[in-house]
This record gives structure tokens, sequence and C-alpha cells, in this order.
């Protein structure tokens, strides 16, 4: 049997800039949003992900036709048919879910297994279903399979009990089209909340509140497709900042969104970083002495965001003194911790608290990503450990990384990707 491996040498600082991908947690939402529209959508600036690529599959076995071309995507739904995702294709990435409201928008009837993706803890989905519910969907679940339908959706009040990303999604892209005005309160608040309503907005729907904790949606007869430039992706952005802490060395990021990025960018001021910002373009320098930082609790936008808890962690694993995460979005997000503890980290798990004692340095290993965001903390802490550290589980960073090995090449990072025997697996040399 073959692995494909990046094997990352560590030791030298970053130095070099790089521009910031598309957002994957817009693009997605995006694709799903596209099957409401008449005409034909063009999106620009999208990542080459094979979330992407899972996305578009489960578009073109819809009915629609949608044409992945280098970072633009076309799609075009004036012939989708059918209304139910087969289970393999909703098992290839957590986000599925989000093709329930257009579903339901489009056809008023869609026909879902629960998603796959990342293994980072119960998905409430009984959230998504309880906001349907209130919009006039039936909704069987039998075995695996969940079954909604609806003669006609109609707008609601729809209070959610926790600021859900995923269900803030559906409600608006199933609320679009629906008859009478919805409100959601309590809605996420995420960037790419934003990004959803202000693509959806250009094709013609009324959205207002999006990237706020009440959002309206006033149902529209029809959308008409539009051409759309994907936002900058925050957590990419946050990865590169961090392989250059990791590595005490200096990055220049262009096209980022800093405000997007306050809260990570007050903590790796905390930690001891240098930042600065023009137009667009910002620069980190991480040349001194990183500090702990007593207290970083993950919370919903605009608080500190749990797909940068591993990039951070791996940061701090070396800086002077004891940190101390709360991870309180997700029960199984610290399973990228064993795997820097291979790598020399000193890190204890007490529940929802990991407690980081910084050690002088981390050295290479043989480790393994287990999620999307957990993999590439390990390429963080590899690009500052003392050796060469082997990264297996490549696919969990495909789905969220634009061309990764690539990346840090750029940013004199020595990182080769490679097929390899299972059985070369063994310890590397530090």
């Amino acid at each position: 049997m073959a692995d494909e491996i990046m094997r990352i040498t560590g030791g030298t600082p970053v130095r070099g800039e790089t521009t910031v991908q598309g957002a994957k947690n817009s693009v997605l939402p995006i694709m799903a949003a596209a099957m409401l529209c008449q005409g034909e959508t063009v999106l620009t600036n999208v990542p080459q992900l094979s979330d992407v690529y899972a996305a578009s599959r489960i578009l073109n076995r819809l009915g629609a036709h949608c044409t992945p071309d280098g970072h633009t995507v076309t799609i075009n739904a004036a012939d989708i048919c059918r209304a139910e995702i087969p289970d393999a294709d909703m098992r290839a990435m957590r986000s599925t879910i989000m093709f329930m409201g257009p579903l339901l928008g489009r056809m008023r009837q869609c026909t879902l297994t629960r998603p796959g993706g990342c293994a980072l803890g119960a998905r409430p989905i009984n959230l998504h279903l309880d906001a349907m519910e209130k919009m006039g969907v039936i909704i069987r679940c039998t075995g695996e399979q969940i079954v909604c339908t609806a003669d006609k959706l109609h707008g609601a009040r729809i209070p959610l009990a926790f600021p859900s990303v995923g269900v803030t999604e559906n409600v608006i892209m199933a609320a679009v089209l629906a008859e009478g005005e919805t409100v959601l309160t309590n809605a996420a608040r995420e960037p790419e909340i934003a990004d959803l309503a202000g693509y959806l907005n250009r094709c013609g729907a009324k959205i207002r509140g999006a990237g706020e904790g009440t959002i309206v949606i006033e149902g529209v007869p029809q959308l008409h497709a539009a051409e759309y430039r994907i936002m900058p992706d925050r957590i990419a952005a946050m990865t590169w900042l961090c392989a250059a802490a990791a590595s005490r060395g200096s990055i220049t990021l262009r096209d980022v969104r800093t405000g997007d990025l306050e809260n990570c960018l007050d903590l790796l001021r905390r930690a001891g970083c240098k930042l600065g910002e023009c137009d667009g373009t910002l620069f980190l320098d991480a040349g001194g002495v990183l500090r702990s930082i007593r207290e970083i609790v993950t919370m919903p936008y605009p608080g500190f965001p749990t797909d940068a808890q591993a990039l951070l962690m791996a940061v701090l694993a070396t800086a002077h003194g004891t940190s101390v995460f709360d991870e309180t979005i997700f029960e199984d997000r610290y399973k990228h911790a064993g795997e820097l503890v291979r790598m020399g980290a000193d890190i204890r798990i007490k529940g929802t608290a990991a407690v980081v004692e910084g050690v002088h340095c981390l050295h290479g290993a043989y480790v393994e990503a287990m999620d999307l965001r957990g993999g590439a903390a390990l390429a963080v802490a590899a690009a500052g450990a003392e050796g060469q550290t082997v990264l297996h589980g490549l696919h969990h960073i495909d789905r969220g990384y634009d061309h990764f090995a690539e990346v840090f090449n750029s940013l004199g990072i020595r990182t080769e990707r490679m097929v390899i025997s299972t059985s070369s697996r063994g310890k590397t040399s530090a």
C-alpha cells in the first residue's frame, strides 16, 4: 500500500510573502446557494481544494453543470432535477448538510444522510431540522436517511439556541425563496455568513443584518445568477502567520482582511509578535522571544476561532511560560496535542482545557494529521522544529489548503510531498 506524505525540514526562520487563498468556509455554501439562481454563476478567487471538488460532484449529480477551472468555478443550475444526495457524497465532507437549505428552496424536498468530514465531535443536526420545521418542512428520519418535504416554505421567527454557522447558512438559503419574512436571532456572525449574503443579495435576494446577531430575510420569487469574488480565507492567513511565528521568522501576507482576524492578531501580539498593516497587506515579525498566554478560549465569532486553536498551540509550544487553552466549541478537538508531544511538546489535556508548558524547541518526528486544522498545526510546528518531520494524513490538509507544500516552499520552509510505501513508516532523524 502507498501513502502520501509531506517531509518538512524545520529550523530555518520563515522569510517571504504569499497571497491568501479564497475562503474554504465561504466558497462551499456559495456553491450550494448557486442552485437557487437562474442563469450562470461565475465564482472567482476559488481555492483548489478537495472539498470544492466534492461540492462540484454533488452539484453535478443533482443535475447542475458545475465546472471548476483553476481558481474559477462556473455553475449553471437550470437542469437540477434530483434532490437526493447519496451517502458516499454526504460522508465526503463535514459541510454537506449545507445542501439542505438550497435544495428545499429550489425543489421543496431533499433526502440526505448525516455528513462526514473531520471527526471533531457531535454534529448538532437537530438544530438544522428544528429550523426547517419552523419554515413548514416535514421531516422523516428512516435509519440513516433524512427525508425533508415541504408543500411550500414560509417565513418564520427562528431563535437559535447556539449561533451555529451551518444552521445560519441553511436558514438563509432556504428563506430567500420562501414566502414572507424570516427573522433569525442569535445568528452566527462569522464573516463567511456576510459573504454568502453578499452573493445572494447580488443575485436579487433581500437579506439584512448578515454578520450581526439578527438576520432578516424577505423572500423573493426568484434569483438571477451573478459573478462573485470569494473573500480571503482568514484561517489560511492565520496558518501562514503561525508558521512564521513558530519559526521565529517574518512574513508578508497580501489580500488579507485584518478586520476578520482581530482576535487572532491580538493573541499573536500578546505572544510577542510584531505586526503591521498597509492597504490589505499584513506584516509579521517574530524574531524575538515568544511569551505564553495564560488563557485562550475558543468562542463563536468575533471571539477566538476554534479553527485557529491548534495553530496557536503549535506556536505556544515553544513560548516561554505556561499557556492554557479552553476549547468550548468542539469536544474532540485536541487530537493534534498527542502528535505535538511526539515532537517534544509538553501538553496536558484536562477535560476542555489544554495546558501547554513551553519547551526550548521541538524536534522532527513521524506524525499524523487527524483533522484539517490539526494537520496544518503539525506542519506549523514542523516549520520551527529541529530536523525533519514526516506528516501523514494529507487528505485532511487538502480539504482546506490550496497547494500547501508550494506555499511553504515559497516561504523558505523546505517541504517535499511524495508517495511512499506504508511499510516505510518509522522514526525520522531529528
